[in-house]
């Protein structure tokens, strides 16, 4: 079975963006393990906010869908996904493939984990106090145990955190 994997860069206060929706504080001055992720998958999952920050699927080469139900047709060179998001997932995670990155944003998060659909938890904690902005995890309906599996430090103080599903 394919696992999805979110992964994102995240405020050490818990932030994935800044207050009016910034994110010029993640660093881009090297890789930070981006390559070799980006090798692991073969499709990337956006919520329509995230897929028009990003300015369009910029992956090359991987699959994208885009979550919304606002969308009145599918972004150039995605596919749209509506209606039940959830059973849409479960059935793409049955078939031939590599893993699927969650890139984003947080209400697809949210409803990606209130669903149990989450399997990797790809953190990239950066060194820095936002105070305020949108926080990466809201309206989660009840706990969820990870377990760490690895971590990576970098000299610029970024610190990589990878964290499966525990089955607690």
């Amino acid at each position: 079975m394919r696992r999805i994997i979110l992964g994102l860069a995240v405020s050490l206060d818990g932030y994935i963006e800044g207050p009016n929706g910034e994110y010029d504080w993640c660093y881009t001055d090297q890789d930070y393990g981006m390559e070799s992720f980006l090798q692991s998958i073969d499709t990337v999952f956006y919520g329509r906010k995230s897929f028009e920050v990003a300015g369009g699927n910029i992956y090359a080469g991987k699959k994208a869908y885009v979550f919304s139900n606002t969308l009145d047709k599918a972004p150039e060179g995605t596919e749209l996904v509506q209606g039940d998001a959830i059973k849409f997932v479960k059935e793409l995670q049955q078939q031939e493939g590599k893993d699927i990155w969650l890139f984003g944003g947080a209400s697809l998060t949210t409803v990606f984990i209130n669903a149990n659909l989450i399997d990797e938890l790809w953190l990239s904690v950066h060194p820095i106090l936002l105070g305020s902005g949108k926080l990466l995890f809201q309206g989660i309906r009840e706990r969820k145990y990870f377990k760490l599996q690895k971590t990576k430090h970098y000299e610029t103080g970024l610190i990589s955190l990878s964290y499966t599903k525990d089955q607690v």
